[in-house]
């Protein structure tokens, strides 16, 4: 059953996504050649905490991690290791939080250094999907208006979208109704109602897209080896449409993006 949350749950939420919002903005800057993911993972799990705020992820479902982060071919799910960074990799990583017991949970996929240009676009389709999933978040549309949109877009251009992995309801538990899929029919699946807050995650294939889980019991990675993005926002329905929680705002703060991409999805200013 989907849960509808008040204005003022929100707003907590809010300040849950904003967050893990932050804490990837300071990482933004520590991405590079040479550095560890495990180095990584510390410096989140203090970040979370300075904030008042406790990892969400350590301990979920018994992850060893602040962070899930995953190299070039794994999708989701990827420990932290003390392998080194190296030129032109990608790493998704995948930030959760708790604060006013309710969840934030946000994802950005990043290049370390110099990347090649069809992995840069990879990055920027699977992005620009996340917010034409988001233009279906809206009060009488379903679920499979969003997958639809997302799937049309990348598969247009020759990604494989994901089907095993969604995104999903969020609120004081991590995984509420509805699931998310990445994919999907028009006009199907639950209707989306006021108030409701979902996190919208599409997981991009440079090709196939079929996956594979590793013995570890997390990670998982294509089924071809080629790379994988991932995006994710925390997203209410307010006054019928929707409203992005999240933000990339700080992660394109250090990496020096200039964009607007997140303002149609923003009824009231940003307060930084």
């Amino acid at each position: 059953m989907i849960k509808s949350k008040t204005r003022e749950e929100i707003e907590l939420m809010r300040e849950s996504a904003l967050v893990v919002s932050k804490t990837l903005g300071m990482l933004a800057k520590e991405v590079k050649p040479g550095v560890t993911t495990l180095y990584l993972d510390k410096l989140a799990e203090e970040f979370i905490r300075e904030q008042g705020a406790i990892p969400g992820f350590l301990g979920l479902y018994d992850f060893p991690n602040t962070l899930c982060m995953s190299p070039n071919s794994q999708v989701v799910h990827g420990i932290p290791n003390n392998t080194p960074l190296q030129e032109g990799d990608i790493i998704s990583i995948d930030c959760g939080a708790i604060k006013n017991e309710f969840y934030g949970d946000h994802a950005y996929t990043f290049g370390v250094g110099e990347i090649a240009p069809e992995v840069q676009k990879l990055l920027d389709v699977t992005k620009e999907s996340l917010y034409v999933g988001i233009r279906e978040l809206k009060v009488g549309n379903r679920v499979g208006d969003v997958g639809f949109a997302i799937q049309n877009f990348t598969e247009k251009h020759g990604y494989g979208v994901v089907r095993e992995l969604v995104g999903h309801g969020i609120g004081k538990v991590m995984h509420e109704d509805p699931e998310m899929p990445n994919y999907g029919r028009r006009g199907r699946g639950k209707k989306f109602i006021e108030g409701m807050v979902v996190a919208i995650e599409p997981m991009t294939n440079m090709g196939t897209q079929k996956i594979l889980q590793h013995k570890d019991g997390w990670t998982i990675t294509t089924l071809d080896g080629k790379p994988s993005a991932h995006f994710e926002h925390d997203v209410a329905i307010v006054d019928g449409k929707p409203e992005i929680l999240s933000t990339f705002k700080y992660i394109n703060e250090a990496l020096g993006i200039e964009t607007d991409e997140e303002d149609e999805f923003r009824q009231q200013p940003l307060v930084l």
